[in-house]
């Protein structure tokens, strides 16, 4: 890298060659590798060494740090307050790999492997992440996910849901969390048939794909977790891993759109 092009970073010693290099946070199919925190950014430094994806900065959660952040940050750019007031919850079902770790099968999609579950705002941007198996339904994921975030996020009131979590699930939301939740789905979802006076035609239930208000708000951030190349299945052995990878993904997002 020659000289000047990132003038944050303070130039180090190659411990191979003995020549002097800048150090540079580069992230490769959704990894990390950094230098010592004394040569990064100071808003990548968490503590005297910078946060990577080894297992002391999964558990001591500094990815989940790093991305609250940076949230805040990119919230108050685009003019909206740093707390969100209102989410989206959804989970998306994705496939794993040989390698050895927990997985279920989701009869409904058809997917023998893990399940994320996402909270996300009106932004797209990920308020909590929980990695589980497949098998588990939205209803049993929810308090999983929400329960930890109740006193992180202090501004939320309203979570828009779908059908998955009906009963049960919205029961534990408004009773639990004290949050407003709402189901989202089409005006023709169930219907089998309709009761209309003589002589009314009965309404047209439409065909093919129809986006969902809100809804398509959190269907478009799995669709940016996927375009990450270790985000296309489920690689890790353990789910505090694969979490770890969902807030680095994001992570990498926020900085693009903070930079421009």
């Amino acid at each position: 890298m020659g000289p000047g092009m990132c003038p944050h970073l303070s130039p180090v010693v190659d411990r191979v060659s003995m020549r002097p290099v800048r150090s540079l946070m580069l992230f490769s199919r959704s990894r990390v590798v950094a230098a010592p925190g004394a040569c990064c950014p100071m808003i990548f430094r968490l503590g005297k060494r910078c946060i990577t994806t080894s297992g002391s900065g999964v558990n001591k959660g500094l990815w989940k740090r790093l991305n609250r952040l940076l949230r805040g940050r990119l919230r108050a750019q685009v003019g909206r307050h740093r707390e969100p007031s209102a989410g989206i919850i959804d989970s998306q079902s994705v496939k794993t790999t040989s390698v050895a770790g927990p997985r279920g099968y989701d009869g409904g999609k058809k997917v023998n492997g893990g399940k994320r579950h996402l909270l996300v705002d009106t932004q797209g941007l990920v308020l909590g992440a929980l990695v589980h198996t497949a098998n588990s339904t939205d209803r049993d994921g929810a308090p999983l996910l929400l329960a930890p975030l109740k006193k992180q996020l202090p501004r939320l009131r309203h979570v828009w849901v779908d059908s998955g979590y009906a009963g049960r699930g919205v029961r534990w939301i408004e009773s639990t969390m004290g949050w407003t939740a709402e189901v989202v789905k089409h005006w023709w979802t169930g219907c089998k048939g309709f009761w209309v006076p003589p002589g009314v035609e009965p309404p047209t239930i439409p065909t093919g794909f129809h986006v969902l208000p809100r809804r398509w708000v959190v269907e478009r951030t799995f669709s940016w977790l996927d375009q990450s190349r270790r985000m296309s299945k489920d690689y890790e052995r353990l789910t505090q891993t694969s979490q770890a990878f969902i807030y680095l993904a994001m992570t990498r997002l926020m900085i693009r759109r903070l930079a421009r």
